[in-house]
This record gives structure tokens, sequence and C-alpha cells, in this order.
């Protein structure tokens, strides 16, 4: 099978790669599957609040490694060329297309497994990928 690197984002695709880049920073895309969990993640938050997939992914509150002080804030600034976000972007669209089925149980928030948010102590998680626990 015969890839080809996305490489130009013109402006139609800039909240595409806008939200492969929030995917990227807080995955790391190591895995396909937490790739994909973490996008349905961001469909499921999106249809539960009535807003779109790009609102989610500007929620600071939902997405720490927009914050500069986060360690996860440098994914941000990852090369598009760089094949595991181009995995980012090709699960993005997917998504946004709504060919993505639910990954992560039903989830709308997320956190790493080493930090606890406040909002987590109430509420048990529903799936554990490979670091990142999802709630609903």
């Amino acid at each position: 099978m015969y890839l080809s690197v996305i490489t130009h984002p013109d402006e139609k695709n800039k909240d595409k790669y806008e939200i492969a880049r929030a995917i990227y920073a807080e995955t790391g895309a190591v895995s396909l599957r937490l790739t994909e969990a973490m996008a349905s993640m961001i469909s499921n938050a999106a249809k539960k609040c009535g807003k779109s997939e790009i609102d989610i992914v500007r929620n600071q509150k939902i997405f720490r490694a927009r914050y500069v002080s986060s360690s996860r804030h440098s994914g941000w600034y990852v090369n598009s060329d760089y094949e595991k976000f181009q995995m980012c972007l090709r699960v993005t669209q997917k998504m946004l297309n709504g060919t993505l089925g639910d990954l992560c149980c039903g989830a709308t928030r997320f956190h790493h497994d080493d930090e606890l948010p406040d909002w987590a102590t109430s509420l048990g998680y529903v799936a554990d990928i490979d670091g990142i626990l999802f709630y609903l």
C-alpha cells in the first residue's frame, strides 16, 4: 500500500491540521489505537456539547498540551511530514468524514496516567489506552 505525504495545509484544511496537532501533542501518536481513541473522544465530546470538533480541541481545560507550561506542548510544533503526524492527519480525516467508529467507549474526557485532575476523582474511567485514561 502506498501512502502519500500530506505536505501543504491550505486554508480549507486549517482546522484538520489543528485537530491533528492536538491529537499528536496529547498522544505522541504512540499507537494507531490511541490515536483513533483520541479522535473518537473529540467526536463524542463535540456531539455531547453541540459544538464542533475544533471547538473541543481549542478548549484548554480538555487539551492541556495547549498550555506553554505543559510538558507535551512541544508536540504542537511537530513537522507536518513526520510519519506519526501523518497518521494523526489520516485519523482526523476519518473522524471528520464520519467514518471513524467510537473507539473509546463513549468517552468525552481524558487525562494522562501521570496526572489526576480534580474532575477525575468523581468519575470512573471507561478505557485505559497506552497511558491515557478516558472518561464519560
